[in-house]
């Protein structure tokens, strides 16, 4: 699994001309899943962003989570994070978990981000979406719970 995860002061998804998510000060997390992810990468991924420390404390420091300062998740599917460009200019996404398979890993990632706590807006699982977003810092992390098993 991957995931971009960038503060932000705000962000919302549309479709169309529709708001489907959004959140004020918080995280909007684009996630990509592989065909062999599951529950436990679904559990370390949520576990991860919600202990980063990536919000300043009274000092400045970046010291405090999403959880500690009440921000919100704002949750992206995105397969397009396993896009493989090693071969000629059409990315390949064969290590993307198929809609079927992604999209119960998606909705067991967003129970998790709720059984922690958090709350967690999402966009709409395939479907063309614009992405709005007001990064804060900018403060931009990259996951992949492939490097952390």
């Amino acid at each position: 699994m991957r995931a971009v995860v960038q503060r932000v002061a705000s962000a919302r998804v549309t479709v169309g001309d529709r708001a489907v998510g959004s959140i004020r000060r918080g995280l909007l997390v684009l996630v990509g899943i592989a065909r062999d992810d599951g529950r436990d990468a679904a559990t370390y991924l949520v576990n991860k962003i919600v202990g980063l420390r990536v919000f300043p404390d009274a000092d400045g420091r970046l010291d405090r989570s999403v959880r500690e300062v009440d921000g919100g998740v704002l949750l992206v599917s995105q397969f397009t994070l396993y896009g493989d460009c090693r071969r000629g200019r059409r990315p390949s996404f064969d290590r993307a978990a198929a809609p079927d398979r992604a999209r119960a890993v998606y909705e067991e990632i967003v129970d998790r981000f709720r059984d922690q706590g958090v709350a967690v807006e999402t966009g709409t699982f395939q479907a063309h979406m614009m992405v709005h977003s007001v990064n804060d810092g900018p403060v931009t992390i990259l996951l992949d719970t492939g490097k952390a098993f």
